[in-house]
């Protein structure tokens, strides 16, 4: 089946847009105020052996929002310093191997899931609305796995339900496992969970990310049907179809920050050290996904450079950015907890050396 490709910079704008009303409005609630509290101090990567509390760089923050100018620029600095210390580009290759690899176990796991709920013949034209997101080409290689896997038939999809979704949830699993070792990277933490324990959690986490995809499928097509269905004006179909990518950023940086605070082995940090990540994650990977798709669109042809290999190229570009802007994301918030001395650990509040997380242990210069 032959489709239209949807008219990119509106839906970019709209997208950024949207974005960024979400991000103001997580920032905001976010906002509390500092404790006087005191905490002992040890210097981690990056830091100095000074003890003294400097209130004005957020060393007694207990909330992102909090942290100064001058602290903001500590964190900065050590992100950007750390992600080339811990070869960032090279661990999102590493992923994007895996994640290539994972894609089509992934993609029948969608189709299987989507049978349980709609025709799953129907999840071609509704990823179709979100393949503006990928480069040219690119949703080919999706669109040609769905389209086997749905021609044979209800049946068999059955079947896949009680068998092969497992076996995909399997291979899916392989590029979750990856992710999780490159979050230890950002984190500075080496893997302490068992097989079982990190085999189930990462179970968890790709059914969590299939499920954000059908989320954000469903999400950027109930607009239109709404549009089609109901007596909407002018305005009020601008405000829904703006509304949707606003509600498609809120899953995706909910299911990053998921992922951040249950994706290293540590103690898990408190929600608002992981979700100024997120956010800064899910701006990243909306710009790199439009300006990749506008780029190949306009610019570059990587067809002529790689003949029948360049959609697969142009995939895994895609994919590389991507883990590219998620271990940022980490990268971001591991930096952000190492500018506090306060605890920024689940649980009861424990001294330097005893939380459990490298980033919450010691302190960053």
């Amino acid at each position: 089946m032959a489709f239209r490709r949807p008219y990119r910079l509106d839906l970019g704008r709209l997208m950024l847009a949207g974005t960024a009303a979400w991000i103001a409005i997580v920032l905001r609630m976010s906002r509390s105020e500092t404790t006087d509290a005191q905490s002992p101090l040890r210097v981690g990567r990056g830091g100095s052996g000074g003890t003294s509390l400097e209130v004005d760089r957020g060393r007694l923050a207990t909330t992102p929002a909090a942290i100064g100018a001058g602290g903001w620029s500590d964190i900065l600095r050590r992100t950007y310093s750390e992600s080339i210390e811990d070869r960032l580009p090279t661990v999102a290759a590493g992923i994007t191997f895996f994640g290539l690899l994972a894609l089509f176990p992934a993609v029948t796991a969608i189709v299987s899931l989507y049978g349980l709920f709609t025709d799953p013949a129907t999840v071609r034209d509704h990823l179709f609305a979100l393949s503006f997101m990928l480069p040219a080409g690119a949703f080919q290689i999706v669109e040609d796995q769905i389209s086997r896997i749905v021609t044979q038939g209800s049946e068999a999809l059955t079947v896949k339900l009680l068998i092969g979704l497992g076996i995909a949830l399997w291979g899916a699993n392989a590029g979750m496992k990856a992710l999780i070792d490159g979050l230890n990277v950002a984190y500075e933490e080496t893997e302490k969970r068992g097989f079982v324990m990190l085999n189930a959690l990462s179970l968890a986490l790709t059914l969590a990310a299939l499920t954000v995809v059908m989320l954000a499928m469903f999400t950027v097509t109930v607009a239109p049907a709404a549009i089609a269905t109901l007596k909407l004006s002018d305005t009020m179909i601008v405000l829904v179809r703006a509304l949707r990518w606003v509600v498609m950023a809120a899953v995706l940086m909910i299911g990053l920050s998921v992922l951040y605070r249950f994706g290293p082995s540590r103690e898990n940090a408190k929600w608002r050290w992981v979700t100024w990540g997120s956010a800064v994650a899910s701006v990243l990977w909306i710009m790199v996904s439009v300006g990749l798709s506008a780029y190949l669109s306009n610019f570059a042809d990587y067809n002529a450079t790689y003949g029948s290999l360049g959609a697969a190229i142009a995939l895994m570009m895609w994919i590389w950015l991507s883990s590219c802007a998620v271990l940022f994301g980490a990268e971001l918030n591991a930096e952000m907890e190492h500018q506090t001395a306060i605890d920024t650990t689940t649980g009861p509040d424990l001294p330097m050396g005893l939380r459990g997380a490298t980033m919450a242990d010691t302190l960053g210069q």
